[in-house]
């Protein structure tokens, strides 16, 4: 199977759909846009948007969570769109991360994400699901419109999610950053948790990517994305990191201010040195891109899932970097893979 390239994006009202519609210009395989209240727009309504003006392009919310939305309404949101998208939906679960934190709220657990799951799976296959109060509810207007199935993918950081993620799905998307010992940690794990099974594995990365002849430049570009995921594995077991990036994650695990989730303007973010995101990020030259995603891709990724920039990164330095990508970085690797 070749590898596919998805772009991942934020649902901006009045802008949601017209990046779409880029994306399937400039050949990715599909867009997955963020599920966070607080500090975006709602995705299912720009998902549809987007269903309506592009044609090929795989669409999906990517991390949506079992706390914020109710599995039963994650589920009817997603059958809906499956239905009049004409079946090119997804799902990326994970344990919540800003939609649950800027509301005061925990992440879900390790077992309450696996029993969301079970109940996503249960109502989008038409099943009996024993919710709440032990009632059993079955989505059962679905049925009717013949509708495909919709992959769900779980994103994981640690080995307890990445297991539940394969045996549960066969989908993983990492959330560990692009350092190669890492993302290499991740394949195993997951590979491990469904070694005596011999069911299909698909398994992708979120990858901080930014394309500037300017290695400055491109490295501010991700810096405030970047320590999101950095936040990420510094919840995760520390013995698996890297002993060269311990401190940094632990001090970002120390200083991380929810408030500015997400932000290059962020503390978190200015305590990500340069020679740390060189390896956590992918970020350069076209030619250094292109080289350090081969690398990850050489790793057993069947995808690699593009986040272009931080939340407050400048639009138009922004949109130079996707350009770049898409014209000189997106057709090297496709030939690489075999992806044309």
């Amino acid at each position: 199977m070749s590898t596919e390239f998805w772009l991942h994006g934020f649902p901006v009202p009045r802008r949601a759909s017209a990046l779409a519609v880029q994306a399937e210009a400039w050949g990715f395989d599909g867009l997955l846009l963020a599920d966070s209240e607080n500090l975006v727009g709602d995705p299912y309504v720009e998902l549809a948007l987007a269903a309506r003006t592009t044609r090929r392009l795989r669409l999906g919310p990517a991390v949506t969570n079992p706390v914020t939305r109710h599995p039963a309404v994650t589920a009817s949101a997603l059958a809906t769109l499956q239905i009049e998208s004409g079946g090119r939906v997804v799902v990326v679960l994970g344990r919540g991360d800003s939609a649950v934190r800027q509301l005061g709220l925990h992440p879900a657990t390790t077992e309450e994400l696996e029993r969301g799951l079970d109940q996503l799976q249960g109502f989008l296959g038409g099943r009996a699901v024993l919710s709440g109060g032990g009632v059993a509810a079955r989505m059962g207007w679905i049925e009717p419109f013949h509708a495909d199935e919709v992959p769900v993918s779980v994103a994981a950081t640690g080995p307890t999610t990445i297991a539940i993620g394969a045996r549960r799905c066969g989908r993983v998307d990492f959330t560990v950053g692009a350092d190669p010992r890492r993302v290499a940690w991740a394949v195993a794990e997951a590979r491990h948790a469904v070694h005596d099974q011999g069911a299909p594995l698909s398994l992708g990365a979120f990858v901080n990517v930014a394309v500037h002849p300017d290695a400055a430049v491109a490295r501010d570009l991700v810096r405030g994305s970047a320590a999101i995921f950095a936040h990420f594995v510094s919840e995760g077991p520390h013995d698996v990191v890297p002993d060269d990036d311990r401190a940094v994650i632990e001090r970002v695990r120390a200083a991380y201010d929810e408030a500015a989730h997400g932000l290059t303007t962020a503390g978190q973010a200015a305590l990500l040195p340069d020679a740390f995101l060189d390896h956590f990020a992918v970020a350069g030259s076209p030619e250094h891109c292109t080289t350090r995603l081969r690398e990850l891709i050489d790793l057993g990724l069947d995808r690699i899932i593009v986040v272009p920039g931080s939340r407050d990164a400048d639009p138009d330095v922004l949109a130079a970097s996707n350009e770049l990508f898409a014209a000189e970085v997106l057709p090297r690797l496709r030939t690489a893979t075999g992806a044309e």
